[in-house]
């Protein structure tokens, strides 16, 4: 396969973080948490993104395996079918997400600007066709989108910053006061959730990199600089401006058609990679499927979503991924990095085990813990849930793994 210098994976990586969610996830912690909780979120919250992220770009630039063979290598070929096929889901429900954002928004932006008044339900489903056209004939058309509409993106957001300076102080920022809803916790999660399966997932582009550090830059430029910029944007314009909603805050902005550019070239890109990504976990649990029809079927599938209102829910939504998908992580870093290292190539597939014992029960009880602390009891180590759960995962599975030999019955199924 062609290898290509790291920054062109790093461009296709940040693309997301200009996205409409991360804003809308900025806009969110805006209105929850105080702003020394707030710029504290975004801290830790990015720095959980890298480890995680970097771990997972390494392994793919070293094994040079889409993240859904990862998964197989770690959870074996049954296993893994469980896991991608969570995936999927999840990616399914971004696809709606994204949707019902795109035209939520297209729908103020023409009353704002134009005076027109249409209803949502025809632009979900045309923007959702589109999206669909898009995954299916050009997986190479949204590469070179992406490259393209990085800088452009990042020109919007740099102006909305400078806009938001001219009503408030860094100083003023500082001192603003307001009660939060949320706690400190919370937020991280939020901020863990809107980015962690593209952190997981992200051996599908760095095992195209040329250096054998690309992941670890890859992640520094899309976690520690583009995200935590836009987040930081996000939240500083919100409180600026004193507004909640993403579209009414570019507007007051005098971002008009700016604002238009975001929310039509970054949803579109985002969601085609959504697309892209459910493809490629689906195919990888039913190889005989045909593409073109599994791509027209998920899509669809997405566009129904859309009419969920999954934005009525979005917080709850990001933490939910996060709980479930932070601890997959910690299986396959645990498994790639100290106990298997060797096995991370693709002639372990040829005859592999069915199902891990181990990596199953650890991740089950990692995102059981996630999902239900704070809901049916109350156990905080670091008093942020997504940490507490990938280290739980870590040490259950080490110890599983560990005392492999003492078990009366074999953890590994042929």
């Amino acid at each position: 396969t062609d290898l290509v210098a790291w920054p062109r994976i790093a461009a296709v990586s940040a693309m997301v973080s200009f996205s409409l969610p991360t804003f809308v996830t900025g806009l969110e912690i805006y209105q929850a948490l105080t702003v020394q909780d707030a710029l504290w979120a975004l801290l830790i919250g990015s720095l959980i993104l890298t480890l995680i992220g970097g771990a997972m770009g390494t392994i793919g630039v070293r094994s040079r395996l889409s993240s859904y063979l990862l998964v197989r290598i770690a959870f074996g070929n049954a296993g893994a079918s469980i896991v991608n096929l969570a995936f999927a889901v999840s990616l399914i429900g971004w696809f709606g997400f994204n949707i019902d954002l795109f035209s939520n928004a297209v729908v103020q932006l023409l009353s704002a600007e134009f005076n027109v008044v249409v209803p949502e339900w025809p632009i979900d489903i045309f923007a959702g066709i589109c999206m669909l056209v898009t995954t299916l004939y050009g997986f190479k058309a949204i590469n070179i989108l992406a490259s393209i509409m990085v800088p452009i993106l990042a020109i919007v957001t740099a102006m909305m910053l400078f806009g938001a300076i001219g009503e408030m102080s860094f100083s003023q920022y500082l001192a603003f006061e307001k009660p939060a809803t949320l706690t400190l916790g919370d937020g991280v999660s939020a901020i863990v959730g809107v980015v962690i399966i593209g952190a997981i997932i992200l051996p599908d582009i760095t095992r195209f990199s040329k250096q054998k550090n690309g992941g670890i830059y890859t992640v520094f430029c899309s976690y520690m600089v583009v995200e935590l910029f836009v987040l930081f944007v996000s939240i500083f314009a919100a409180t600026a401006m004193q507004e909640t909603e993403i579209l009414s805050l570019m507007l007051e902005l005098n971002l008009g058609f700016s604002a238009f550019f975001i929310i039509i070239a970054g949803s579109w890109v985002l969601n085609s990679l959504n697309l892209y990504s459910t493809t490629l976990s689906v195919e990888a649990t039913f190889p005989k499927w045909n593409k073109k029809i599994v791509i027209i079927v998920l899509g669809a599938i997405g566009i129904l979503a859309a009419f969920m209102n999954i934005l009525d829910i979005f917080i709850a939504f990001l933490s939910f991924l996060s709980d479930i998908f932070v601890p997959v992580a910690g299986v396959i870093i645990i498994d790639a990095l100290f106990i298997k290292p060797n096995d991370y190539n693709i002639k372990t597939l040829e005859n592999h085990f069915k199902f891990s014992i181990p990596a199953f029960f650890a991740w089950l009880v990692g995102a059981a813990y996630a999902v239900f602390n704070g809901v049916l009891f109350s156990v905080d180590v670091t008093g942020i849930t997504v940490i507490d759960a990938i280290v739980l995962t870590s040490i259950i599975y080490i110890v599983l793994m560990k005392s492999e030999k003492y078990l009366p019955f074999p953890t590994m199924i042929k």
